[in-house]
């Protein structure tokens, strides 16, 4: 494993920390402006929608457990794909999943990665 993979591999890492914690400016960070995602429930949504819900408290992620995490770079465009266990409260209701997780991360500002795309699944 080279060097690129290894700061995505962090980069993700960094990402889930963010989500775990409501880390509103960490999200902001290392999530793309231009950023194409799609839940579980196969609706779009927007960096903007994704940073409000965290914001607002509309959605909570009570814990968050890394269970497979693969990480594949070619030049500046690295993928995750990460199995996570996640517990928490999304408008009003409590939940339990295991959520696959496939990011598509783009090289920003030297050896920085931001998510371009993401795409979520039941697992």
């Amino acid at each position: 494993m080279g060097a690129a993979e290894d700061r995505v591999r962090e980069a993700e890492r960094e990402l889930q920390s963010a989500m775990r914690a409501g880390d509103v400016g960490a999200l902001g960070r290392l999530i793309d402006d231009r950023v194409i995602a799609t839940g579980p429930d196969g609706r779009q949504f927007t960096k903007a929608q994704d940073l409000e819900a965290h914001r607002s408290g509309t959605l909570v992620i009570q814990d968050l457990t890394e269970e497979e995490l693969s990480v594949v770079v070619a030049g500046d465009t690295g993928v995750t794909v990460v199995l996570l266990a996640l517990t928490g409260v999304n408008e009003g209701e409590e939940f339990a999943a295991r959520l696959r997780y496939t990011r598509t991360w783009i090289r920003h500002g030297g050896d920085r990665w931001r998510v371009l795309a993401a795409h979520v699944s039941p697992a």
